[in-house]
């Protein structure tokens, strides 16, 4: 894969895959907080903070879910990379402009931050326009300082970390990482058939799992919105459209798991989920950017599943945050 290594971007420049042929994902570099604090080194300021996401990647989506849950769209400004990332990596264009300093990729922007950086470009990335430097490429943790710092600048009431459920929602991310959040991809770039059929059994027996979960309680923490369901919601609404077949991840779709399946329709009818929903650059992304997975790059132009059709949760306790929809 490629990777900026001082700063100067370079072309296969690190293995994805370890000697055992198992997905190795490198870890995020810029792990700063901002902070409700004035005397911070990041405080919290209206205005001051950016987010650079692909509507296709579901890190990003992660981020984006939550600014818009809690209503920082005036607070926090966001735009978009271009959905196929190859040679280059993240790329802006004319249609989807870098807004700060017209930069042509997004690897421009982490050189702004570290002349000398060495890593991976991802996304998302939360940039402090004040000091011009990432303050937070960890999507887990950029979804944490929203939720938990933010709230006297959010529009929406709304608590996706609440107090009772704090350690359990610390678990299910945990939980579900491995074998589901990152366990498509442990079976998409799977170099030996064991490293595939150690992921694919791990992901398969997770999903099992949380379909059973599901069918005694609304979410995952139980009766609350959390963002353990914003962490499982970025992986399903993508499973059956680039998961299942891109990385052969075909035991089963999930519109075929009746609790699964209405669950991720009553999250992506959420007030703002479906517009951080893209399924155009999602599979433009999977099945265009993975060369190796995909020589020929076609697209496929199913399935067809519809994300708006009714739900049956509400037959079971709790419900979404009522702020939302006031």
């Amino acid at each position: 894969m490629n990777m900026l290594v001082d700063g100067e971007w370079t072309t296969d420049a690190y293995e994805a895959t370890n000697d055992d042929g198992e997905f190795d994902r490198q870890e995020t570099s810029f792990r700063d907080r901002i902070e409700d604090d004035e005397d911070a080194t990041f405080p919290v300021e209206a205005g001051r903070y950016h987010l650079y996401i692909c509507r296709a990647c579901p890190w990003a989506h992660r981020a984006a879910m939550t600014r818009s849950l809690l209503g920082l769209e005036h607070a926090i400004s966001l735009s978009l990379t271009e959905p196929v990332r190859i040679d280059d990596g993240w790329e802006f264009s004319e249609r989807l402009p870098d807004p700060l300093y017209d930069e042509p990729y997004l690897r421009d922007i982490y050189v702004r931050a570290a002349d000398d950086y060495t890593g991976r470009v991802t996304v998302p990335v939360l940039w402090d326009k004040k000091k011009e430097t990432i303050v937070n490429n960890e999507s887990e943790e950029i979804m944490r300082m929203l939720d938990t710092e933010f709230g006297r600048l959010a529009e929406h009431d709304v608590d996706l970390y609440p107090k009772g459920y704090q350690d359990d929602v610390d678990r299910l991310i945990d939980d579900i990482y491995e074998p589901i959040n990152n366990g498509v991809y442990r079976a998409g770039f799977a170099d030996t058939q064991a490293a595939y059929d150690e992921a694919v059994g791990e992901l398969f027996d997770a999903l099992d799992h949380y379909e059973n979960v599901l069918g005694d309680q609304r979410y995952l923490a139980g009766d609350v919105l959390t963002e353990a369901d914003l962490a499982m919601f970025a992986t399903l609404v993508r499973f059956d459209h680039v998961y299942h077949t891109h990385f052969k991840c075909n035991r089963r779709a999930i519109h075929e798991y009746p609790n699964l399946w209405n669950y991720t329709k009553e999250l992506y009818q959420l007030p703002g989920i479906a517009d951080t929903v893209n399924l155009e650059h999602i599979s433009e992304h999977y099945y265009r950017s993975h060369g190796d997975v995909n020589p020929k790059r076609l697209v496929p132009t199913g399935p067809d599943i519809d994300f708006s059709e009714s739900h049956d949760r509400e037959r079971l306790g709790g419900g979404p945050p009522k702020a939302l929809f006031e």
